[in-house]
């Protein structure tokens, strides 16, 4: 996943319009063009390569969806020692980190199927993808707690984004019957489950002064913040598994924790420490990261630095200040200088790459 993904953003997808191709060719030159920038998509298996070549329109969604959802992995991460950093100049996003079967591979495989179903589904309601529209089962009248309500405006069509991820995301994954892909699979159908999870009822009222005599009402997915948030007490909470003995599903590797169930993420290798550079797990280690000196937190000085100390060094930096509200409507700030210490942490004796040999 993480290689295929990769690649559709690294081609040229994020960029891609059928109407307006980038090769500034007619529609039908557009699609011939697809064709080829979906050949020289690495990773791909036969299935996704056919849904590429048939909607370039969704690679577009998909790529420009892969920025979003790895800044979300991002800051989800950006206290800890592995913040998803990504590799630009290598074939993965995150490089060897998630050839590991770890909690952090099954956090990405979650958070990136959950960034698929949410950039198709957006895709689907603003009119850019020819497969899809609106949600159109969200029709006529129904009722709620607060009563009666018509159907009206655009409601997200998440069911269309979910089929189309797992069409999609867990193509790879099927060609191979072995555990990781068993683990990808899980993992990847706990983050379609989780947009789903937010989407939102929102309503409109008509009728005299705003009074609710009639409402107009449509399902709207969440901000993707939620989803990242849910997923990361999700990876905080993973459950470690292990094979059961026909080899078709998971067993619970420490019998005194409780059954995973479809919503919790499950992983079967724990997770390197990430505290120095290690090219055989991905691990840039953790020299030159800021840590907060006061935190008690994985963000501490002690924590993020493991040990090895920090230094400090202070800087000015412009800050607004004295802000006040002028009637009306605008707020009005000084500009200040503020000086401030930064911690960041010491390198190892040996700061190059380990190389397992």
């Amino acid at each position: 996943l993480d290689s295929t993904l990769t690649g559709l953003w690294k081609r040229g997808w994020s960029e891609y319009s059928p109407s307006k191709s980038r090769f500034s060719q007619p529609y039908m030159g557009a699609v011939g063009s697809s064709r080829v920038m979906c050949d020289n998509v690495p990773g791909l298996v036969s299935r996704q390569r056919q849904l590429c070549q048939r909607h370039p329109e969704a690679m577009r969604s998909i790529g420009l969806g892969v920025a979003e959802w790895t800044a979300e992995c991002q800051h989800q991460f950006r206290q800890h020692r592995w913040n998803c950093n990504t590799l630009h100049r290598d074939r993965s996003l995150f490089g060897r980190v998630l050839l590991r079967s770890s909690r952090e591979s099954a956090f990405v495989n979650a958070i990136s199927s959950a960034g698929v179903v949410f950039a198709i589904t957006r895709a689907c309601s603003q009119g850019e993808l020819k497969s899809c529209s609106c949600d159109p089962k969200k029709k006529g009248s129904a009722k709620d707690n607060k009563g009666h309500f018509d159907w009206g405006g655009c409601s997200d069509n998440v069911d269309y984004g979910v089929k189309f991820a797992r069409a999609f995301v867990d193509a790879k994954e099927r060609k191979g019957k072995d555990a990781r892909a068993l683990m990808n699979l899980h993992n990847n159908r706990a983050g379609r489950k989780a947009v789903k999870r937010f989407l939102k009822q929102e309503c409109k009222c008509h009728g005299v002064s705003g009074s609710c005599t009639l409402r107009t009402c449509w399902l709207a997915m969440a901000d993707f913040r939620k989803t990242g948030d849910y997923l990361w007490r999700k990876y905080n909470g993973a459950i470690q598994v292990v094979m059961n003995q026909d080899g078709t599903g998971f067993t619970v590797a420490n019998k005194r924790f409780k059954k995973s169930t479809k919503n919790d993420l499950v992983y079967f290798e724990s997770s390197p420490d990430y505290c120095i550079r290690d090219r055989d797990v991905g691990s840039l280690g953790t020299a030159g990261r800021v840590c907060n000196q006061t935190s008690r937190g994985m963000d501490s000085c002690e924590v993020m630095c493991c040990g090895r100390g920090y230094d400090t060094s202070r800087i000015s930096r412009m800050t607004k200040c004295e802000c006040k509200f002028h009637w009306c409507c605008a707020v009005r700030c000084q500009d200040c200088l503020e000086v401030v210490d930064i911690h960041t942490c010491k390198a190892p004796k040996s700061a190059g790459w380990i190389a397992r040999t």
